[in-house]
């Protein structure tokens, strides 16, 4: 009895990226325009996929480059130009036989991806560490040194501690592991994209949660920065715990 296409399709949208194969050789026989089809988008799943590996790959040219330290280190921050909310930085030590692909910006991910991608990063990599800077903190001693401050602290909580740190665009001050300074890295590097990943993961949650404590500032959409909604809720309430006094001056 044939088959129905519904069934063809259930079971090329429950097949691995290694069963594809397989499913184009059963099926290509099959005539109908409804399977032809789907052996179009099994192929063309292969075909992304191979891209995918050769994009991860040349993402690997600092850690293939710099191999011979034994704990490489990508480091990333998010949060610098927001009104409200800390500044997070994230640091990653991978394994050296690193499999996760899609590692990007994560500016450039959607959020399902983001937290995809979070979750698979947190379970294989070697280590991770998480560094937070408060509002007052940034008004303190500003932005750029509040960066730095949780970039340290991000690293101090790394379990092996590295021997190399690889970061997007910057040396960080006080910290005697060698330093590599990557010009647009969270793009380059899979180490610093896994940082940018799980720093921008950590921080989107925190501000959904601040969006509850206070909803009239759309913290859960806007993540603290200024959008329109959010500038408009600050003149007409004004400042929250969150705020940065120092950012915030142009609109009070």
């Amino acid at each position: 009895m044939e088959q129905k296409i519904n069934e063809i399709k259930g079971i090329l949208q429950a097949a691995s990226i290694n069963e594809l194969p397989a499913f184009i050789d059963r099926y290509s026989k099959d005539a109908r325009a409804g399977v032809q089809t789907l052996l179009k988008k099994a192929q063309k799943r292969i075909s992304d996929y191979k891209k995918e590996l050769e994009r991860t790959e040349k993402m690997k040219e600092f850690e293939k480059e710099y191999c011979s330290y034994a704990y490489i280190c990508g480091i990333d921050e998010v949060g610098r130009g927001p009104l409200a909310g800390p500044v997070v930085a994230g640091a990653v030590i991978l394994p050296k036989d690193c499999d996760i692909l899609y590692l990007n910006d994560s500016k450039q991910l959607t959020e399902k991806k983001r937290e995809e991608l979070y979750d698979e990063i947190m379970e294989k990599a070697q280590a991770t560490g998480l560094g937070f800077v408060s509002p007052e903190r940034i008004d303190e001693i500003n932005i750029l040194q509040a960066t730095y401050e949780a970039m340290r602290e991000a690293v101090s909580k790394l379990h092996p501690e590295p021997d190399l740190l690889l970061n997007d665009a910057v040396t960080i001050p006080g910290i005697s592991v060698k330093q590599i300074a990557i010009i647009k890295g969270d793009a380059k590097s899979i180490s610093i994209a896994a940082a940018s990943i799980i720093a921008k993961v950590t921080r989107d949650r925190l501000m959904v949660q601040y969006d509850s404590v206070f909803p009239e500032y759309g913290f859960a959409a806007n993540k603290g920065y200024g959008a329109k909604n959010h500038i408009e809720a600050l003149k007409k309430y004004g400042p929250t715990p969150i705020h940065r006094r120092s950012f915030i001056k142009n609109f009070l």
